[in-house]
């Protein structure tokens, strides 16, 4: 399969995605992964195969049979686009959290961003940053269920056109900071809390939430941490929780409270740092497509008018305002005039803005042509009670506009439009603009347009049908997404580490081969004396041991080893159990089928 820069351009879905996105793609750099990165793998898939299976949607443990994903080592995102390309996904390597609009975006074309770093062993029950796990292990299975892909992506077509603001990619980027912070060994506590003091402080002073804050909590409480089913005994679906051992098993515990999913989902925050104290039962796929229909019904793209022409002021983003005709206008919304019944009768942008028709740009309309803004009439014209955008080349003609003569145009607002006509664009039956040349145009006292400032482009269009956010055509208004300059970080790799992680990779390679036992001792003696913190390596020797029924000794002593680690730490104590218990469910019938089902 040809890759490049973390992009499969063998698949469908990938090939479709637009550049302003794929700026976002890296490479997995698959050979970094560690083989105690693969283990720490292996342990959380075997877990989930054994909890999940009673306690996830039933399409999810499905799901993973039919993705193919390996449960012995880390999947490569090649891989990864062979099995989504069978129902019609891709997927792309990312650096860690990407903002909210790009990962919008990237669903809306069926693609799944997979944040390619590999959760650390201290994390293994939960990653506040999302990591290859969540993505692969979490996000794909459940999206092979039509219905649910089908939610999946119209949320991100949704998603790419909510109003958005400076202050939510602020928090965006203090999440990620604290997110990194988090994950990162040995990171300093003071700097860890000032990043929780900065998260907090950006969402208290939020204000009135975006759509795209909303739209992002809806995201989070059923794409990320949704269950499905009845209040008194739910399944989980949500990836965040799929991908957690640890939160997949406190999640339906009478401790979180359990409330009726719906469109009152929206006013809820939540935390990526922590597990969540509620979560949000959905009825079924069904009801999730209602929720989310019931919400875009009240966004700018929708409604329009002056509350989305508002929006796109407030957000002090490029924005892209429709007019009923058709035409796009892509830039920064500065100022709206109103009528008398507080109708939209003017919009104007400052700076770099650009016009297009069904997301393309029009040829002479570039950021180039309209570098110092835009602005023009909406509305009826006086001389007709015919929507301007619907009159034939003979209406306008009756009304005087004629290419190469003068003409004066009278708004129903009162917004007056006169110079000589140069050209008149139509597209698709629409009239979209009327160019003017020595054009002044007032309303009332006010000069919005004098003849001395150049030519003049008059959009055409009696209402604003819709408001959203970006460019119509951000390739074209070269829209530079915001990718962050903060990087994830890379736990180091001194010598000492490196040979742990050769112990792993002999351990994996006598599990493999089936070969080498006699090994396992020394193996094991050599991590008691140099890594003695160590206890995922000893709980992978005792399986091979219990497995193979072999030294009965060492195996004695291991699980000794791992008893005393058990009753010393509260956290050990659960993952360690659950490793034991692993073991013993390994045996049975019904679980190597399940592993033989998992691989290629």
């Amino acid at each position: 399969m040809k890759v490049t820069s973390g992009i499969s351009l063998n698949n469908v879905a990938v090939a479709a995605t637009p550049k302003h996105l794929l700026q976002f793609a890296v490479d997995q750099r698959y050979d970094d992964y560690t083989s105690v990165d693969h283990a720490v793998w292996r342990f959380i898939m075997r877990q989930n195969t054994f909890f999940l299976k009673e306690y996830a949607h039933k399409v999810y443990f499905q799901g993973l049979l039919n993705t193919g994903i390996s449960f012995e080592r880390i999947p490569r995102i090649q891989e990864m686009n062979d099995i989504l390309a069978k129902i019609g996904w891709g997927a792309v390597a990312v650096d860690g959290f990407i903002p909210p609009a790009a990962f919008m975006e990237f669903q809306a074309y069926k693609v799944l961003v997979i944040a390619c770093d590999m959760r650390q062993i201290h994390h293994i029950e939960y990653t506040p940053a999302p990591d290859i796990v969540h993505e692969a292990a979490g996000h794909a299975p459940i999206i092979v269920d039509r219905e649910y892909s089908n939610y999946l992506q119209r949320f991100g077509e949704v998603g790419a056109k909510a109003m958005s603001s400076k202050k939510d990619f602020e928090l965006y980027e203090a999440i990620r900071h604290l997110s990194i912070l988090k994950e990162q060994p040995n990171s300093d506590p003071k700097e860890v809390e000032q990043a929780t003091k900065l998260v907090e402080h950006r969402q208290k002073t939020l204000g009135e939430p975006s759509e795209m804050a909303q739209l992002s909590r809806l995201h989070w409480w059923t794409v990320e941490y949704g269950l499905i089913g009845t209040l008194e005994n739910p399944k989980i679906y949500g990836a965040g929780l799929l991908s957690s051992i640890g939160e997949s098993v406190s999640c339906l515990e009478p401790e979180v409270k359990k409330i009726p999913y719906s469109i009152d989902a929206a006013n809820v925050p939540f935390d990526i740092t922590t597990k969540q104290p509620q979560l949000f039962v959905c009825q079924d796929f069904k009801h999730l497509a209602n929720v989310l229909e019931e919400f875009a019904s009240k966004m700018a793209f929708v409604v329009g008018g002056l509350e989305g022409i508002n929006k796109a002021i407030e957000c002090k983003n490029v924005a892209t305002c429709e007019y009923s005709s058709g035409l796009q206008v892509s830039g920064i919304f500065d100022e709206v005039i109103t009528d008398e019944k507080n109708s939209p009768i003017y919009l104007h942008t400052t700076g770099k803005t650009a016009l297009a028709f069904r997301n393309t740009e029009l040829g002479d309309h570039s950021i180039n042509y309209h570098k110092d803004g835009f602005g023009s009439p909406i509305g009826n014209w006086k001389q007709t009670a015919t929507s301007p955008e619907s009159l034939s080349g003979d209406e306008l003609r009756k009304l005087g506009i004629v290419e190469g003569e003068n003409a004066k145009l009278e708004f129903a607002s009162g917004i007056m439009v006169e110079g000589k006509i140069e050209k008149v664009l139509r597209r698709d039956g629409k009239l979209l603009l009327i160019t003017f040349s020595d054009c002044r145009v007032r309303h009332g006292d006010r000069i919005l347009f004098d003849p001395d400032w150049g030519t003049y482009d008059m959009a055409v269009g009696n209402k604003i049908s819709s408001v959203f956010n970006g460019a119509a055509d951000k390739d074209a208004y070269n829209q530079v997404a915001l990718v962050p300059r903060e990087r994830t970080i890379k736990s180091p790799s001194d010598a000492k580490r490196k040979r742990l992680e050769n112990l792993y990779a002999q351990v994996r390679k006598i599990r493999e081969s089936k070969t080498g036992y006699e090994r396992l001792g020394e193996i094991w003696e050599t991590q008691q004396a140099e890594h003695p913190d160590d206890w995922l390596l000893s709980m992978e020797i005792f399986e091979i041991l219990d497995t193979t029924d072999q030294q009965p000794h060492l195996k004695a002593k291991i699980e000794k080893f791992l008893n005393e680690k058990k009753a010393a730490t509260k956290d050990l104590s659960t993952l360690i159990g659950w490793g034991f218990r692993l073991v013993d469910y390994h045996k049975k019938p019904e679980y190597q089928a399940t592993m033989q089902g998992s691989q290629k």
